[in-house]
């Protein structure tokens, strides 16, 4: 008797333990049908994505190349009297007389992410026309190529000739510019 009680109750023991690993190995097939599911969906979402450009590392060398060169055109900045001197030889080669220049401190401006060094000018020259139309490119297409023509006005001169203003058949003028010249911001040593 005692040998049929234990053999009824290892039955049991055995049934509960084939049912709970039954209704787990159910959950599991459960589980493994929805990641099945969900890895289908992931394989479909990838079949859409574009292939990459063949040329995209060419295209990336040529874009660092491009930032590495707009960079080095912020380059340090020079003193004041050096910008100063460049844009009056400028002036005096295209034959213009330079009245009052004046000046502002440097001062930081923000762009974006990025802090540059302003130096502001203001500046008035006398002499022809085509003159000034002549300094005005050698100084946007100068030696400092962060030179910035903010400000122009010009006013026609009445008066007579002199100092080879109108000299060369152009109307005499005199004009005001205001200039911003840019670079990189100093370190903060």
């Amino acid at each position: 008797m005692k040998g049929k009680l234990l053999i009824i109750l290892l039955v049991i023991v055995l049934l509960v333990v084939y049912t709970y690993l039954g209704l787990d190995y159910m959950k599991q097939r459960r589980g493994l049908a929805a990641l099945t599911s969900q890895m289908a969906e992931v394989d479909q979402a990838l079949a859409q994505i574009p292939q990459p450009a063949p040329d995209l590392a060419p295209r990336l060398e040529a874009a660092r190349a491009s930032l590495a060169a707009e960079r080095d055109a912020f380059s340090t900045r020079l003193s004041s009297t050096e910008i100063i001197n460049i844009i009056l030889k400028l002036a005096d080669v295209s034959g213009l007389k330079t009245i009052p220049l004046t000046t502002q401190p440097w001062s930081t401006e923000e762009n974006g992410e990025h802090s540059y060094d302003v130096l502001r000018l203001n500046l008035a020259v006398a002499g022809g026309f085509s003159q000034l139309v002549g300094f005005v490119s050698d100084l946007e297409n100068g030696e400092m190529g962060t030179l910035i023509l903010e400000d122009l006005r010009v006013n026609r001169d009445d008066g007579p000739v002199e100092d080879g203003a109108g000299a060369d058949g152009t109307m005499p003028v005199t004009a005001s510019l205001g200039l911003a010249v840019y670079a990189q911001a100093l370190s903060p040593d």
